[in-house]
């Protein structure tokens, strides 16, 4: 894992991280660590993010923040034409 362009944020401790080898430590945690979904979410809006993307077939996760905070825009782009249009914007 090379360091990523901006920072992750892992479901098991619902915090950033940008160092490739906390990233792997954290993604093995996962397999069996609490998912903190709320928390994670919780921490996206205080670091001021208002809009999340759902990249993927399927809207569950894109429910899941709504339930947490509707204030939270969100888009999904499932087809890879989806995909390459959403970055082609960006």
């Amino acid at each position: 894992i090379r360091p990523p362009h901006v920072p992750v944020v892992a479901n098991v401790t619902a915090q950033a991280t940008t160092e490739p080898s906390q990233i792997r430590q954290l993604l093995v945690e996962q397999i069996t660590g609490t998912v903190r979904w709320r928390e994670s979410v919780m921490f996206l809006k205080e670091q001021g993010v208002d809009k999340a993307f759902e990249i993927g077939a399927g809207k569950v996760l894109s429910g899941l923040v709504k339930r947490i905070d509707r204030d939270i825009a969100t888009e999904c782009v499932g087809t890879v034409e989806q995909v390459e249009a959403f970055l082609a914007n960006r």
